[in-house]
């Protein structure tokens, strides 16, 4: 990806999540491109703490900032006290990416509380410094909305993306009450790259099936994989998306992904060619059906005039460069014993 016109040098950027997926992946672009830029990343870490399904309450991991060199903060959006104390820090820019991702929490009330009561002190953070805010809205907030999914056309079908559609409605409100203000949401579709295995059962197919292959597994799919249909954005496009967002002056919220939904066959048989293995896959019944998307695609026109956005990976180049990562992971984390 190009270097933005925009200088973030000497700015302060704000990431909150920056030990998880999109967050840390971030805190490296900046870091990489800006390395006068002062990047704070504030993270509640992960511990050992579950909600009841069984899944880890954060996927923030130190392994994803190992060579991170700006400032880390061990904080919970939720903890006014720990907000407070940002102000500290007058930041030009907030990338809002801490929330609860796991779609399959059922805890309403603190997905509502963290997703969306906690982005409102983010939002009186901002205003304090006129930080531009740029979040994490998701496709879930389209449920099982036809394709392709519009901005204005919204039916969340779980309390996830519930959380996610009111989050866009305050930043709405709160962008009308200050105009002059820059906040933009963006919806991610089926985002996969590189930093997301500690988002462990909720990392993208692309990576469990990668490592299944290396294990030496057979890929398993349900019947009929080859017409579920995605729409897989490599990490590099999300960050993208992330800047032109922060440099666009604007508020609004838009759609990120690359507009090419693809199958879950696609990634099983892009993968066993970049990885060189031969396995027959195993199909099985879907169990999830009547209550699965079996296609989403993210318009993406609005954010293309909007943003000046325009995906750049196709999945056969994604998967490509997220090989060699994969490999990684599977020696160093799966494999170790």
């Amino acid at each position: 990806m190009q270097t933005p016109f925009i200088d973030f040098n000497l700015k302060t950027v704000l990431i909150t999540g920056g030990a998880g997926f999109i967050g840390s992946n971030l805190a490296f672009y900046f870091q990489t491109h800006f390395p006068q830029c002062r990047v704070i990343v504030f993270d509640c870490f992960r511990s050992e703490a579950t909600f009841s399904n069984g899944n880890l309450k954060s996927f923030g991991h130190f392994k994803n900032l190992i060579g991170f060199q700006g400032e880390v903060i061990s904080g919970d959006i939720n903890d006014d006290v720990a907000l407070k104390a940002l102000e500290a820090y007058h930041v030009d820019y907030i990338f809002h990416e801490a929330a609860i991702s796991d779609t399959t929490v059922l805890d309403q009330g603190i997905m509502v509380k963290t997703n969306v009561n906690a982005f409102k002190s983010i939002l009186e953070l901002a205003l304090k410094s006129n930080a531009v805010v740029v979040y994490a809205s998701s496709g879930a907030t389209y449920g099982d909305a036809p394709s392709p999914q519009r901005v204005g056309f919204e039916q969340p079908q779980n309390v996830y993306g519930f959380s996610k559609l009111s989050m866009d409605y305050l930043a709405r409100k709160f962008s009308a009450e200050h105009p002059n203000m820059s906040v933009v949401g963006l919806r991610y579709f089926n985002v996969y790259g590189p930093r997301e295995y500690f988002k462990n059962k909720t990392a993208s197919m692309v990576l469990q099936l990668g490592l299944q292959l290396l294990s030496g597994k057979a890929p398993r799919l349900f019947y009929n994989s080859d017409k579920i249909l995605r729409d897989f954005i490599y990490i590099d496009d999300v960050i993208q998306a992330n800047i032109k967002a922060a440099l666009s002056g604007i508020s609004g919220v838009f759609n990120v992904g690359t507009a090419l939904p693809r199958s879950f066959q696609d990634i099983a048989d892009i993968l066993q060619k970049e990885l060189g293995t031969h396995f027959q896959t195993e199909y099985f019944e879907n169990p999830y059906i009547g209550a699965y998307q079996m296609h989403t695609q993210a318009d993406i026109s609005l954010t293309c005039k909007a943003l000046g956005y325009v995906p750049e990976v196709s999945l056969e180049e994604g998967i490509r460069a997220y090989v060699p990562e994969i490999r990684r992971i599977f020696e160093s984390e799966v494999n170790r014993g």
